[in-house]
């Protein structure tokens, strides 16, 4: 079975990552993210008023969760998401878990790159965002996201190519 999970916060660069994992070893990708955001559109709400409606409304998280880990039971794919490794931990799901993270600025820097903004107000938004999802995992799952000791591989984005990542990522998956 050849399961992949990426896991990161925002702008750390795991979608770019994900998507050259898949053109290099012919993997399906799956991006848990668009989902949440199809569902914040949806509602009519930005991602951080939608994180903040999810606090209270734990069905959206659940419901999301739940397709992740279908997703996991598959064979030959990579899915990206912000717990997908800890969601394949807890379920057994035998895979190869990855987290990427950079630091604070370097990722709102990628964020204002990728979707335009002011430098402090992305920073915020992201801290934000950062908090709601840590609280709900917490609450939710008792998982704290800042515990990287069940990740096979933790690589640090911030002076790193995602081609250098993904030939880290290779060598280990080809172990």
């Amino acid at each position: 079975m050849t399961v992949v999970t990426i896991s990161g916060l925002p702008g750390s660069g795991k979608t770019t990552v994900a998507k050259l994992l898949e053109e290099k070893t012919g993997l399906r990708y799956v991006y848990s993210g668009d989902i949440f955001r199809k569902l914040a559109k949806k509602h009519c709400m930005s991602l951080e008023e939608f994180g903040c409606f999810c606090e209270d409304n734990e069905d959206v998280d659940r419901e999301l969760d739940d397709y992740q880990l279908k997703v996991l039971r598959e064979d030959n794919v990579i899915l990206e998401g912000r717990i997908a490794g800890w969601i394949a931990y807890n379920n057994n799901v035998e895979s190869l878990k990855i987290f990427i993270k950079a630091d604070l600025d370097t990722r709102v820097n990628r964020v204002i790159k990728r979707e335009n903004g002011d430098f402090d107000k992305r920073k915020s938004e992201i801290v934000k965002r950062e908090r709601s999802e840590a609280f709900r995992y917490k609450n939710y799952y008792g998982i704290d996201v800042s515990d990287f000791s069940i990740y096979d591989l933790v690589i640090d984005s911030s002076d790193k190519t995602p081609l250098e990542i993904v030939e880290i990522i290779l060598q280990d998956f080809n172990k």
